[in-house]
């Protein structure tokens, strides 16, 4: 064991006075600093068996957080164009896609171009399209030039290079399967961050260089110098690993659903827009409308329902325009402006009437759906802009760092002496044999709230306990044969 860490084991767990006789090292005092040598024990477990997850997880999610900017440039000549003085109605504009794709296309929706020098974006369901995907034909707003053609992903409206990004950071590109392990990465982050977070209050009470935990001591060498550098770059980024950890659960698979739960039985979901017109002329498909829906409600009505909503609580460009889905329902104008403030409003406007059908303003969201609209597009990058990006690109940097250092400070605390080791052990266990009644029963409830709430967590924390046992009694077999024989 390093001499930092050692430190700390002794300094929490045996008192300097009374030095625990070397026959007994193994068996900690009774409530002597027990809850920081259980909390070291857990570090180092999480660390060392989930540290290839949480590591996957940082470096992609790190690219992830600048793609919207590198998204710009690769696809900047689907994205902009020259800014033209003139400008073609939106009808126009679709029926220039469609030209571009068959009239038989089935428009689902269209992203006026929100400023000069961008393009508009159609969007067309097609063959071979997985859910939340959408053929995007990309037109110039003065002339009608197609500029490029592209599958379009989800609400964000990502490009296949983002799109790419993001089921790496999310599911390893595997599927559903996959996301089992950004489950673990961001379920455990936050476990590993706060017990570290404890091991540094810890520290830090006791030690008198204090700065070497505050900013990395170059002065040190070896397995000190990679604990000053994992400790204090731990410090400045513990708000947003914590932020990361928390938000990155709402997208799991299983714990996720406990979220959802939740919110749900608070009443903290996002509003519902109700599109429903109560009539069937806002579903005929007709071919004099280039095959959007018809009765008062085709595609040349398209300009005139985007000014509707204009006068209602539109007010930004950013904005998807979303033609009934179905007969009886009502043209849907949402904002889509994820960047602060957030623009989230949504109308829905009967084509045959031209009124208003219901409306649903981001003023009006309870405050748990704001926060989780907040979250979710900071996580992504895109409520600040390139500063958000560049936050959680150093951020998620940093998290990677520290999982290297951590292995390093591992392989640094490897035995140099007969019998020579790969690596360093261990922190001592016994942990637990030395804690009050109570303390026991703390341990064990949290366990089962943490196991219930974040079930691959527990299923984890099942398997480290096994393991933990069987290295246990394969050690203290060992250390019983080593014994010399009496008589």
């Amino acid at each position: 064991m390093g001499d930092l860490e050692s430190e700390l084991m002794t300094e929490t767990i045996t008192p300097r006075a009374q030095p625990a006789p070397r026959a007994t090292q193994e068996t900690l005092p009774r409530r002597a600093g027990w809850f920081g040598a259980l909390l070291l024990r857990l570090h180092f477990y999480a660390g060392i068996l989930i540290g290839p997850f949480i590591l996957i997880a940082a470096t992609s999610g790190a690219l992830y957080a600048v793609s919207p900017t590198i998204e710009q440039i690769v696809y900047d000549h689907e994205l902009h164009v020259s800014a033209s003085s003139s400008s073609l109605s939106l009808a126009e504009q679709v029926r220039a896609a469609r030209a571009a794709v068959g009239q038989d296309a089935v428009l689902t929706a269209v992203r006026p171009a929100p400023q000069p020098g961008d393009t508009t974006r159609v969007m067309f369901a097609g063959e071979g399209l997985g859910e939340s995907e959408s053929r995007a034909v990309f037109v110039d707003p003065g002339t009608g030039e197609i500029r490029g053609d592209l599958t379009s992903y989800g609400t964000s409206g990502s490009l296949p290079l983002r799109e790419w990004l993001d089921n790496l950071h999310r599911n390893l590109n595997l599927g559903d399967i996959g996301r089992n392990y950004s489950e673990l990465a961001a379920s455990w982050l936050g476990i590993v961050v706060l017990a570290g977070a404890a091991l540094w209050v810890i520290r830090f009470r006791k030690t008198r260089a204090k700065r070497d935990l505050v900013r990395p001591n170059r002065k040190h060498t070896g397995y000190r110098r990679a604990f000053s550098w994992h400790a204090s770059l731990g410090v400045w980024v513990l708000v947003g690993a914590l932020f990361l950890s928390a938000t990155g659960i709402t997208w799991s698979n299983h714990a996720g659903a406990n979220v959802g739960s939740l919110r749900e039985a608070l009443d903290w979901s996002t509003p519902s827009l109700q599109t429903s017109t109560g009539g069937e002329h806002a579903g005929h498909m007709g071919h004099d409308h280039g095959g959007a829906p018809a009765g008062g409600s085709g595609l040349d009505d398209i300009d005139a329902i985007l000014a509707v909503a204009q006068g209602v609580n539109i007010d930004t460009g950013l904005v998807e325009i979303r033609p009934p889905a179905k007969a009886g329902t009502a043209w849907v104008v949402q904002e889509i402006q994820r960047s602060y403030p957030t623009e989230v409003d949504a109308v829905a406007i009967d084509g045959a009437t031209m009124q208003v059908v219901d409306r649903v303003d981001f003023a009006d969201f309870p405050l748990a759906a704001k926060l989780t609209r907040w979250g979710i597009d900071l996580h992504m990058g895109t409520m600040f802009g390139l500063a958000n990006q560049i936050v959680l690109f150093l951020v998620a940097a940093g998290i990677a760092t520290m999982v290297v250092l951590g292995y390093v400070m591992w392989w640094k605390r490897r035995p140099t002496r007969e019998p020579r080791g790969l690596v360093g052990s261990a922190p001592r266990r016994g942990a637990l044999r030395g804690a009050p009644w109570w303390g026991v029963a703390t341990v064990f409830a949290i366990a089962a709230i943490i196991g219930w709430w974040l079930p691959l967590v527990g299923w984890t924390l099942a398997g480290f306990v096994v393991v933990d046992v069987i290295l246990g009694v394969v050690q203290a077999r060992r250390a019983a044969r080593s014994k010399p024989s009496v008589g």
